[in-house]
C-alpha cells in the first residue's frame, strides 16, 4: 500500500531530523520510503511566537495497515526525542504526520484519514505537489486546487530551503 507522510519541527536540528526520520523509516521491514520532497522552510501555524518550520513530505510503501503504520510514526519520533507533552501545535523537534494512506478514508479516535487539516496548509500541499503535481486527497480532491484556495501570502511564505 502506498501513504503519505508528514515530516516537520522547528528546532535547529529538525532538518537533519528529518531526513534522520526518513532513514530510520526505511529501515524497517515493512516500510519502503519511495519519494521524498525537498524540505521547506515555513512560519509557525497555530502558535505563532516561535520559530519557523522546516517542513517535507514522502511517499512510502507500507505492508502495515494504517494504525500500526502510525504507530510505527510515533515510535520514531519518539527515538528522535520527541516530548509530546508540549503544547499543541507548539514548538517541537520532529513530528511525523500519516497524511493518506492509499485512497482509504476514515474517522476514529485514533486517527483520521486523510488528516483533516492537510488541504489547508501550503506547508503540506507544496511538497506533495512537488512530487506529485496531480496529487489528489481522498475525499476532498486535487491538490492543486486546494493550494490555489489559500491565501497567497501563506503560500508564498513556504519557501524551499535549498537542503
Amino acid at each position: 500500500m502506498n501513504a503519505w507522510i508528514g515530516l516537520g519541527g522547528n528546532f535547529a536540528e529538525s532538518d537533519r531530523l528529518i531526513c534522520s526520520a526518513l532513514d530510520r523509516l526505511d529501515e524497517q521491514a515493512k516500510i519502503a520510503v519511495l519519494r521524498r520532497s525537498g524540505i521547506y522552510r515555513s512560519p509557525p501555524w497555530g502558535v505563532v511566537d516561535q520559530a519557523d518550520f522546516f517542513n517535507a513530505v514522502a511517499e512510502l510503501e507500507t505492508a502495515l495497515p494504517p494504525g500500526e503504520l502510525l504507530e510505527a510514526l510515533l515510535d520514531v519520533e519518539h527515538r528522535l526525542g520527541r516530548d509530546r507533552s508540549s503544547p499543541r501545535w507548539g514548538p517541537r523537534c520532529i513530528d511525523l504526520d500519516l497524511l493518506t494512506y492509499q485512497d482509504v478514508v476514515m474517522h476514529s479516535e485514533a486517527l483520521d484519514l486523510p488528516h483533516p487539516r492537510m488541504h489547508l496548509r501550503a506547508f503540506v500541499l507544496k511538497p506533495i505537489l512537488e512530487l506529485e503535481n496531480g496529487f489528489e486527497i481522498p475525499g476532498i480532491g486535487k491538490a492543486r486546487q486546494a493550494l490555489e484556495r489559500l491565501d497567497r501570502r501563506e503560500v508564498e511564505a513556504v519557501q524551499l530551503t535549498g537542503h
